[in-house]
């Protein structure tokens, strides 16, 4: 997948000729993203034409992300889109009209043939545009509209908003049923206090790129670093046990059997199971013991993880 970053930077469209194009901000790239962008890519490759995914930076309505732009991108190209363009949201780009957008974007850039998009899909300046008014414009200017309706699961509509207030619960079972994988974070490998070194359980330090995070707690994970998948523990808190008052929110992940120098490089951690909430301890003895029962637990649960 080639990725585009921005609309200035857009210069194949001679060698594209028509295209098949999915239109979206694809946070989280759940289970109905992936429904919504696997239409697509079927139709292009069946018409021989390639697939372009439109996705916007940052969110059109400013909420939260559920992944990092990077996580997302990541995604969109295990879905097999031939072409990522990022549109930056800027107060210029939300001020473009329905019209434009389709004229400008859709028509001129892209040189849509197909355009797949939510059925709720709304767009241009005051997100007056919608499907209605996109099959309108398609039939005048040669492309064919494809609106896509909800996707459930369970009873549940796959939403990014529903899934962020599942993992902030702590519900990683149903928030994995609408995702369609585990609940995972991407991050940086920062620097810190090496605690975790002291306590004889030596931890990276995660930033975690704004993405959303499960409930304070221990988690049995698997760490991908570098094409390579390892077990571990990780923790979500803010360190009661040494700070008065308590530290901002930190995500720190002791990988086990592991001993390399990872700053400044980027991992995935992926939540099996939660393990105990968040506790002050007495001391630091006290929690070292804690984290030993801790990682035998991670252990017995990845273990089991693998015979199934």
């Amino acid at each position: 997948m080639k990725t585009i970053s921005g609309l200035a930077n857009f210069k194949f469209k001679s060698g594209l000729q028509k295209t098949v194009v999915v239109i979206g901000v694809f946070d989280g790239l759940h289970r109905g993203h992936q429904y919504l962008v696997s239409k697509a890519v079927s139709m292009a490759r069946r018409l021989r034409r390639k697939s372009i995914c439109l996705t916007f930076h940052p969110h059109p309505r400013g909420v939260p992300y559920l992944i990092s732009l990077k996580h997302r991108l990541k995604l969109i190209e295990s879905a097999g889109i031939d072409y990522t363009l990022v549109a930056h949201f800027t107060k210029e780009f939300a001020r473009i009209s329905a019209k434009d957008f389709i004229d400008r974007i859709i028509g001129a850039m892209l040189s849509a043939s197909y355009v797949f998009v939510g059925r709720n899909f709304r767009f241009g300046h005051n997100m007056k545009g919608n499907v209605s008014l996109l099959k309108h414009y398609g039939e005048r200017m040669g492309f064919k509209v494809v609106p896509v309706k909800e996707l459930k699961v369970s009873g549940l509509i796959a939403s990014s908003n529903t899934i962020r207030s599942l993992i902030k619960m702590g519900n990683l079972v149903k928030a994995e049923k609408l995702l369609g994988r585990k609940v995972s974070v991407l991050g940086t490998v920062i620097p810190g206090l090496k605690r975790g070194r002291i306590l004889g359980h030596p931890t990276a330090n995660i930033n975690p790129h704004h993405e959303v995070l499960p409930r304070s707690g221990v988690y049995a994970v698997k760490i991908f670093l570098d094409d390579k998948v390892y077990s571990g523990i990780c923790n979500i808190g803010r360190r009661p046990t040494f700070s008065k008052p308590p530290d901002e929110q930190t995500v720190e992940a002791h990988i086990f059997d592991f001993k390399k120098d990872i700053y400044g490089q980027d991992l995935e951690i992926q939540f099996i199971l939660e393990i105990r909430g968040e506790k002050k301890f007495p001391s630091s003895a006290h929690l070292s013991g804690q984290i030993r029962k801790d990682e035998k637990k991670a252990l017995k649960i990845l273990s089991s993880q693998c015979r199934q």
